[in-house]
């Protein structure tokens, strides 16, 4: 493991002499003469960049400007790539009962989709290196590279040399490279890979990894058992700022409702087995996945229909499990994968996120499709986002008789509140003051009036249950929302705190509300009002309020 970038240093200093006996000479003399010469301290040119937290004491100044540039251009730590051996040794961070594991000898061959768009070069050679060295050459059949219309002229002649000389150092395997020539985002070019893919199961990995000896073996191994198993390896993480290997432990690959990718607790089911070497059921995918390369063909692919980055993965998941198959987590397949601080395609994800996460919406969520309009603070109806043409989806959707969204809340993902007792979302404002409810400075326990701009300060959420939500609402029935709350009977200012902490000091956390009208907490029977600006709960005088979206009347 690369703790620092220390090989640089070590290959300038020459090797250290063993120490002569100093004998009868005095003690002071000695000491002199046994001093190092003190190394020289550099000036930390850039002392607010993240690359250099705690990597790159020694470097020179220039060194630390060829540094920083590398990395404003890739998102992580070029300068230490470019040293690192192209074959350098991974830490076995398995189980060990992997360790102890046999696979079959007749497993599928695989092929390898290496997407990437102006990846670093010695970061591809590595991964190419990698997968040839880790993989068994009778199960490798093939290395599909997907360059996704890059502008980087080192990944044109550079590389060309480089899988030149893979090729005739591997005459049996297959190197296969696709160029784009407009980029066409992460969904298509996926998509591209598979279609000149001709080995039994399909490999398709981010173009900055690693894999890990024995990776493919525990995943052909589960493909083999059922072919409907999408699967997917353990990502240990290899930091962007010195890419030092993290171990990772495995997890289930899951999302909130914006269909932002996260990692969550395998289900009470598994732990009970008390294994973790054991394959988890996962309620999505990551976007690294393995999967037969004609089942995901049956299934659909991927949606082309998306733009750039982002919920193709979720929408794969959402697709495999209500269409006839499953997703599957493998603890002891492990690939190192580079986190890096910026991706290449765009400065901001957003926009193509939320377009693509409409998209899914409309397709694959029924009537939870509005909740992706809640995560994002969209209206329901015309929210003036092209998500393209939908209709060949949902008649693939059809034709594969998949099952309703509500079935895989209930049965897949039971974790995802489905938010079916909201009644308003939006900005909650004071007709007679025309001020908004506002969570306040933060960190802090105490909301406020505001004038209304009706941001993220201001989302306000409001169940049927009486809970007010100040600031946001989160996914997930394990998270814990901030109520907006009566702190005591005679307290005037009201407080907004998470609601299980809430309920566990007797604060009251559920308010009645009527379109229009007074906002009274339930215990109190007092009301939350303006007066001078200053939000207060006092005896009700009226006061009406309004929040801006209903999403059922009531």
């Amino acid at each position: 493991m690369l703790e620092k970038e220390e090989h640089r240093q070590a290959a300038e200093q020459p090797p250290a002499k063993k120490e002569p006996e100093q004998k009868g000479k005095p003690e002071a003399e000695i000491k002199d003469q046994k001093e190092a010469p003190k190394k020289k301290e550099f000036k930390k040119v850039f002392p607010h960049s993240p690359l250099f937290d705690n990597w790159g004491e020694n470097l020179t100044e220039d060194e630390q400007r060829e540094a920083e540039l590398l990395f404003q251009k890739y998102g992580y730590n070029v300068f230490v790539s470019d040293r690192l051996p192209l074959d350098r040794a991974l830490p076995d961070t398995r189980d060990p009962r992997c360790l102890e594991k046999s696979y079959p000898k007749d497993l599928p061959s695989i092929g390898v989709v290496l997407i990437y768009l102006n990846e670093a070069l010695s970061v591809i050679k590595r991964a190419m290196r990698s997968i040839i060295d880790r993989t068994p050459k009778n199960l490798l059949k093939e290395i599909i590279m997907v360059d996704d219309n890059s502008s980087n002229e080192d990944l044109k002649g550079d590389l060309d040399i480089y899988v030149k000389m893979l090729e005739e150092q591997n005459p049996d395997l297959r190197i296969i490279r696709v160029r784009h020539n407009k980029q066409k985002g992460l969904s298509t070019a996926r998509v591209s890979g598979w279609r000149v893919a001709t080995a039994d199961v399909v490999a398709i990995l981010d173009a900055h990894i690693e894999v890990h000896e024995m990776w493919a073996e525990p995943l052909l191994t589960q493909i083999k058992a059922d072919r409907t198993t999408v699967v997917s390896p353990v990502f240990d993480v290899v930091s962007y700022n010195n890419l030092v290997v993290i171990p990772y432990y495995a997890l289930a690959q899951a999302f909130d409702w914006n269909l932002w990718c996260m990692y969550e607790d395998f289900s009470p089911e598994y732990h009970k087995l008390q294994d973790t070497s054991l394959p988890g059921k996962s309620p999505s995918i990551m976007g690294i996945m393995v999967a037969e390369r004609k089942f995901l063909g049956e299934i659909g692919l991927l949606d082309e229909g998306m733009e750039v980055y982002g919920g193709e993965n979720v929408e794969l998941g959402i697709r495999v499990w209500t269409c006839g198959g499953s997703v599957e987590v493998v603890p002891c397949s492990k690939i190192a994968h580079i986190a890096r601080l910026h991706k290449p395609y765009t400065p901001d994800l957003d926009a193509a996120m939320r377009r693509n996460a409409l998209r899914v919406a409309e397709v694959w969520m029924d009537e939870y499709k509005h909740n992706v309009n809640l995560a994002w603070s969209l209206p329901f109806e015309n929210h003036g986002i092209d998500i393209g043409d939908v209709s060949e989806r949902k008649k693939l959707r059809e034709s594969l008789n998949c099952k309703p969204f509500k079935w895989y809340l209930e049965n897949v993902y039971p974790k995802l509140d489905p938010w079916d007792d909201l009644l308003g979302y939006g900005g909650m404002k004071n007709l007679d003051t025309d001020m908004c409810l506002d969570q306040g400075p933060q960190p802090g326990h105490t909301p406020i009036a505001f004038e209304c701009h009706v941001f993220g300060p201001q989302h306000s959420y409001y169940r049927a249950t009486g809970e007010l939500y100040i600031g946001g609402i989160k996914s997930h029935k394990y998270s814990d929302n901030r109520c907006v709350t009566v702190i005591s009977k005679n307290e005037t200012k009201p407080g907004l705190f998470s609601c299980k902490e809430a309920m566990q000091k007797g604060m009251g956390i559920y308010w009645d509300f009527t379109q229009g009208k007074e906002l009274k907490n339930r215990e109190t029977q007092r009301c939350l009002e303006i007066k001078n600006k200053t939000l207060l709960v006092q005896e009700c005088s009226g006061q009406r309020w309004e929040i801006h979206n209903l999403i059922k009347t009531f």
